[in-house]
């Protein structure tokens, strides 16, 4: 039996082992991307730190984290806000007018004001009612 010849505690090391390994390479994936997203920083720097975390991976990888951590914090903020407002703005937009009612609004006023008539005004009304 294939199962009896790899032991539960294999088992177990070998999910670490897979765990630790997808662990790294998201820490790998971050870190270039907040790079790359950098614009305090010049071409060369990001050429130099990057050289350094594929020569030095592990003390690569940890020696940025230590050094950039607040302004990896602070980009990804930048960054969360930025996408949060263009939602709302897109949000904003394509919510209009306040729908049927927001129409009849409108109308309310137009007709308050005497730039359209009552006849107008139903069929303002008919209109946004029924769609």
């Amino acid at each position: 039996m294939v199962g009896a010849d790899y032991p539960f505690l294999d088992v177990l090391w070998t999910m670490l082992i897979i765990f630790a390994w997808i662990i790294w390479f998201w820490l790998l994936i971050t870190i270039f991307s907040d790079l790359f997203r950098r614009h305090d920083t010049s071409g060369f720097v990001k050429v130099v730190w990057i050289i350094f975390v594929i020569i030095l991976p592990f003390l690569g990888v940890f020696i940025y984290l230590i050094v950039n951590h607040h302004g990896m914090e602070e980009r990804s903020m930048k960054q969360a806000q930025a996408a949060q407002a263009q939602m709302d703005d897109y949000v904003r937009r394509t919510a209009g007018s306040g729908g049927a009612t927001g129409e009849i609004e409108r109308a309310k006023g137009l007709l308050d004001s005497g730039a359209i008539t009552q006849a107008e005004f139903d069929a303002i009304k008919a209109k946004a009612l029924a769609a």
